[in-house]
């Protein structure tokens, strides 16, 4: 405790305020941009974006493309792409219903083999780009049609539902309130004050050991006001929600999948490793770092995720269908490189990647509340997508 006072002291600042934010523009402009976009659709839909119901709904509809976008994260930082994870999802799905509803499997043990069915993939495919050297782009293009076709070959061309009741509350379920709260759920209120207050300790611990080890560290003012800034928009997030139903339990699991990955990439030799795979291969072969089998863990762990999107996307539907997770690939690899992430590998935040994927469920939400046909809806996604890729490229030149 008494590093993070010392850490508040104004003469241990290192860097000022302007030339933090320069450094980290890339970093801060994408926040800017979500809060913009949030802004303009909230003003343009008469303050419709922001009501409990459509938040929550916003919230469930891009919980998917999430938790498959922290695995794709790690692939492209380690400069690869997989275009199968939206057919692998979708597969996963329609597994889930032929265990669950036609051979009566239990949800867990159902649960547990798509899973693991979902790693089972990733290592497929990993193992052909790891260690035969095939193009990830060509392996998993193959793979996106192979489970599309087994997709629709499992559930022979028909939907198959209902779930059961415990598993539809994957995605559709909202954590108890004990406290028992009608116009208000205090429990989530409350879960998000406590996230705020861990957020905002955390960073000034952060801060305090960057300045104990004489590394640049943000300047205390900007720090302060950013997680003011920051504390507030969740603990108002979290009021809008518990003011509905509270907070959906995908919510809970997205969350603790952002804290995992985060922890992953920053604080482990693994998360430096994947980093140092994709900024450049050959010097970390040479470093000594088993530069295929990381590969190759990197898709096993888009494979989970991927059949973990899956199932959550088949809860929330109460059904499996031949189409689900169609064009899924193209939302998760949009919300990454939006979110930050170099199309040339060795680049890319798990923070970026979340806000990356909201920007672009924010888009489709806000489009589709104003009546914008999906044929715009495409265009508009597509010119976001290459004005964020053009802007990493123009920085990387500059």
């Amino acid at each position: 405790m008494n590093s993070i006072v010392e850490a508040m002291a104004p003469a241990a600042e290192s860097v000022s305020a302007s030339g933090f934010i320069k450094k980290n523009l890339r970093e801060y402009g994408m926040l800017l941009s979500l809060v913009v976009i949030m802004a303009f659709f909230e003003y343009m839909t008469d303050g419709t974006l922001m009501q409990p119901l459509n938040l929550t709904n916003l919230l469930l509809q891009n919980s998917y493309i999430v938790i498959m976008a922290l695995g794709m994260l790690l692939v492209i930082v380690a400069g690869h792409i997989d275009l199968s994870v939206g057919s692998v999802a979708g597969f996963i799905g329609g597994l889930a219903a032929v265990l669950m509803v036609e051979y009566q499997w239990h949800y867990l043990p159902a649960t547990m083999a798509c899973l693991m069915a979902g790693a089972l993939i990733g290592a497929v495919q990993g193992y052909f780009i790891a260690f035969h050297r095939i193009p990830a782009f060509i392996v998993t293009l193959g793979g996106m049609l192979v489970f599309r076709g087994l997709a629709l070959w499992l559930l022979h061309g028909q939907s198959i539902g209902p779930f059961p009741r415990e598993f539809q509350l994957l995605s559709s379920g909202f954590i108890p309130d004990p406290f028992g709260g009608e116009g208000l759920r205090v429990t989530s209120l409350l879960l998000g004050v406590l996230v705020a207050c861990g957020f905002f300790y955390m960073s000034l611990k952060e801060r305090a050991n960057k300045l104990q080890y004489g590394a640049a560290a943000e300047p205390l003012g900007f720090l302060i006001g950013k997680n003011v800034a920051f504390a507030a928009a969740i603990i108002y997030l979290c009021y809008l929600l518990a003011s509905y139903k509270g907070m959906p339990n995908v919510m809970v699991i997205m969350f603790a999948l952002m804290l995992f990955y985060d922890f992953i990439t920053n604080r482990t030799t693994i998360g430096r490793r994947i980093y140092a795979l994709g900024g450049n291969e050959k010097a970390a072969r040479l470093s000594g770092i088993k530069t295929d089998r990381l590969s190759f863990y990197t898709f096993v762990n888009m494979g989970v995720l991927a059949a973990l999107a899956g199932l959550v996307f088949a809860a929330r539907l109460n059904t499996a269908t031949p189409k689900a997770g169609v064009g899924f690939e193209l939302d998760v690899i949009a919300a990454c490189f939006i979110g930050g992430a170099s199309a040339t590998g060795g680049v890319g935040k798990v923070m970026g990647a979340v806000i990356g994927a909201f920007v672009m469920g924010v888009m489709n939400n806000g489009m589709s509340i104003l009546g914008i046909g999906i044929d715009w809806q495409q265009v508009i996604k597509g010119v976001v997508l290459v004005a964020a890729v053009f802007v990493d490229v123009y920085n990387k030149n500059k």
